[in-house]
């Protein structure tokens, strides 16, 4: 049996979810007489505090559609160094949108800092791209965006005539960790969207849905998405099947992310007593860890060899996702404990904690 910590975007829909999908109303969307697709748009535009929703077939191209309705050619947006609208989505805002990316380091929580964002925002001069969209993240590398930072940064941008967008790929995980323990996830997602003037919110990875993504925003900007959508190949007919997907995760699977918080944190408190280990951060279902003298690669061929996958791009990561138990998370602290036990891997003395 595979352990798979690579992302949550790994998970596969349930048997439930399936018989959903096999039940769904269908239209044709382009159309705009899918009713499964309308009462999703709806119900999500509602949990959201917005006016109006529109289906996506990814967070990709839910930020992409939602900058390019935002902006112009020649128009600029802020956004972090390390974000996934600047470094992980193919440029698209340049290369498609003719949308200047203005990126601005981010501190180890993901935030860029207020003075940055302020200096960043161009006069309105011919010599400059004209700065009008402010793009935030949340989670950001799994850690929840405070709401004083939140609020903070937002409220700089409109005093300068900014929109804000957020990239909520995992936003409901942010709501989760905001409302704790059997607090009411929905009432702390609108109070994390009221910030914002548009926001994507992904479906296919806590949530555990196949496929989709939502940007919720005004009608106006929704309207203008819609025709963005239609250029890049987003408009889809009998897509109500994956919008039940979508709903029934929305009934079923929110409340579960706690579970997903809580497996991440035994993960990181077993990785926590491992010398030659640092836990970089474990907020809500992901782990991130630096290995000491390089050993990531070799630790992580180790975990793959026993059927326990994690990615190393930028330092070890280890999601949990409804696909990992407990005893999942068991066996992958056993194996990490065998890689250090193995003779000739004595572990060094754990880094100290860097700028991250």
């Amino acid at each position: 049996m595979i352990v798979d910590l690579r992302s949550d975007t790994v998970t596969r829909p349930t048997e439930v979810m399936r018989a959903a999908i096999a039940r769904a109303e269908v239209g044709d969307d382009v159309f705009g007489d899918d009713p499964t697709v309308l009462a999703l748009q709806a119900r999500v535009a509602a949990l959201t505090g917005m006016e109006a929703a529109l289906f996506m077939a990814s967070g990709t191209q839910s930020n992409l559609c939602g900058m390019l309705a935002h902006c112009q050619r020649g128009d600029e947006y802020i956004v972090g160094q390390l974000a996934h609208t600047y470094r992980y989505e193919g440029g698209g805002a340049a290369v498609l949108g003719s949308i200047q990316p203005q990126p601005l380091t981010q501190d180890a929580q993901g935030q860029m800092a207020l003075a940055d964002i302020a200096a960043a925002i161009k006069p309105d001069d011919p010599h400059f791209a004209r700065t009008r969209l402010l793009c935030l993240e949340n989670t950001w590398n799994g850690q929840v965006m405070p709401h004083p930072y939140l609020a903070e940064a937002t409220a700089l941008a409109r005093q300068h005539g900014l929109a804000c967008h957020l990239d909520g790929a995992r936003v409901f995980n942010a709501a989760a960790a905001d409302a704790g323990p059997g607090g009411d996830v929905f009432a702390a997602l609108q109070r994390i969207t009221a910030y914002f003037d548009s926001v994507s919110v992904c479906f296919s990875k806590g949530l555990g849905a196949p496929v989709g993504s939502m940007l919720c925003g005004s009608k106006d900007l929704i309207s203008r998405a819609q025709r963005v959508r239609k250029m890049v190949g987003g408009g889809m007919r009998q897509v109500g099947l994956l919008a039940a997907a979508a709903d029934h995760a929305l009934d079923h699977h929110v409340m579960r992310l706690h579970d997903d918080h809580a497996l991440a944190a035994q993960l990181a408190e077993g990785l926590r007593e491992i010398p030659g280990l640092r836990v970089r951060s474990a907020a809500t279902n992901i782990v991130f860890v630096d290995v000491a003298d390089g050993r990531g690669a070799d630790l992580l061929a180790h975990l793959k060899a026993r059927g326990i996958w994690a990615t190393g791009l930028i330092g070890l990561r280890f999601v949990t996702h409804l696909g990992v138990d407990r005893e999942g998370i068991s066996r992958t602290l056993a194996a990490v404990r065998e890689f250090f036990a193995e003779p000739g891997r004595a572990a060094a003395p754990a880094a100290a904690a860097g700028p991250y």
